[in-house]
């Protein structure tokens, strides 16, 4: 198993694509904790984990929210007396045309996809410097590289996170902790269920690949970069796409 031994905190995995990357590192063996706003996501994923044999700790948590988040990482030592990874997961989307949309659309979403990866990367490094090591794993998005209609708010941080992500590997290598990320593209999730049928029509024709893309394959590229197996890798942005953007 891949990550026998390690304590992984995953944000936003009460469902969608954090539940895949919780679950699946619960099976390599990381003891998960699963966190996010939707507190009731978190006992579900967190029993699911247990039943498959593995360790959890479900935990509610506002990112945004520094006392939030430094409750979480106490709560962690409390539990597991130890951080090896950082999964930088929870967004949301509040989507206008930029001359439609307000200033709440644009400081929710700001605040929610990128200051809380500042927060959350700051409060937890505290625990992973002393150790000499750490993997943090931030989620970007296809947004962040070629733009999208209506989502300014939404591109703008996912772009912010590849910058983040990258001068964090140049401050934090020499500390023994490596900064990625992972950029999904149309992946199968709730939230693109939401898509119209005949914008969902008009995404897959661009994709090589023919289709959207699973959970699961975000999920595998997060443990990748989570493992021993990158230790060599730090400041990249690995895109899950489909061809999608290349």
């Amino acid at each position: 198993m891949r990550l026998k031994g390690k304590v992984a905190i995953v944000t936003g995995s009460a469902r969608g694509l954090g539940k895949a990357m919780a679950l699946k590192m619960a099976a390599e063996g990381a003891k998960v904790v699963v966190c996010d706003l939707n507190y009731e996501g978190c006992v579900a994923v967190k029993e699911e984990i247990e039943q498959n044999g593995g360790k959890a700790l479900a935990v509610r948590c506002d990112v945004t929210s520094r006392e939030e988040v430094a409750a979480l990482v106490a709560q962690t030592m409390d539990n597991f007396s130890q951080i090896d990874i950082l999964v930088n997961n929870a967004g949301i989307t509040r989507d206008a045309q930029i001359i439609k949309m307000t200033d709440q659309q644009w400081d929710e979403v700001i605040n929610t996809n990128l200051k809380s990866m500042f927060i959350c990367i700051q409060e937890v490094i505290k625990v992973m410097i002393p150790r000499n090591y750490g993997r943090i794993v931030n989620i970007t998005s296809i947004a962040a590289l070629e733009g999208n209609f209506g989502q300014t708010n939404y591109a703008a941080a996912k772009a912010g996170i590849i910058g983040l992500t990258k001068t964090l590997s140049k401050e934090l290598g020499r500390k023994g902790i490596t900064v990625n990320a992972v950029a999904p593209g149309f992946m199968d999730t709730e939230m693109t269920k939401t898509i119209p049928a005949h914008i969902q029509e008009q995404l897959l024709a661009r994709i090589p690949l023919r289709r959207a893309g699973q959970p699961e394959e975000a999920a595998e590229a997060v443990v990748f970069l989570a493992s021993d197996a990158a230790s060599y890798i730090t400041g990249q942005t690995l895109s899950v796409n489909g061809g999608l953007y290349v």
